[in-house]
């Protein structure tokens, strides 16, 4: 686990665009944050690092988005654990091809993937700032936390 403060939302988008030039196929990242944190400019800018063209929005009224490579879940309007099969959320990531992004994915702790990467997003005191922190929740991703931490190091 690591946490990275980023100063502006450039920041906090040029933090997403390093992910993305770290992330694998198959990977399960959700995002937690309150509204306003930031969760889905993160988002967007994973998605254009990764090759999506046009607009990236937020999945909130239809819950998922599919953009080239990347299936964006919000989970932010539902209610019940019920409503996640509704939505075909275990046929995306219980064997990913491709990037699952989850934002809202602490809604439903349990039902999340036994192995993923969660991405915290929480604001700082001063409004524009963000304390972004990364952890693997299981085993198959604390190789890629520990690549990660390294190449955000060194490329800040």
């Amino acid at each position: 686990m690591f946490t990275c403060t980023t100063n502006s939302p450039e920041e906090t988008a040029h933090l997403a665009e390093l992910v993305g030039q770290k992330i694998r196929e198959g990977t399960v990242l959700c995002l937690e944050g309150d509204l306003g944190a930031g969760k889905t400019l993160f988002v967007q800018s994973l998605a254009h690092t990764l090759g999506v063209e046009g607009e990236v929005t937020s999945p909130t009224f239809n819950l998922m988005n599919v953009y080239e490579g990347i299936c964006h879940f919000a989970l932010y309007r539902l209610e019940t654990e019920e409503e996640l099969e509704d939505i075909g959320f275990y046929e995306y990531t219980e064997d990913p091809e491709g990037i699952v992004v989850i934002e809202w994915s602490d809604k439903f702790p349990q039902c999340m993937p036994e192995e993923r990467v969660v991405v915290r997003i929480e604001k700082s005191d001063d409004g524009d700032g963000r304390h972004i922190t990364f952890a693997s929740v299981g085993e198959r991703y604390q190789e890629f936390i520990k690549e990660l931490e390294s190449f955000v190091y060194l490329s800040h």
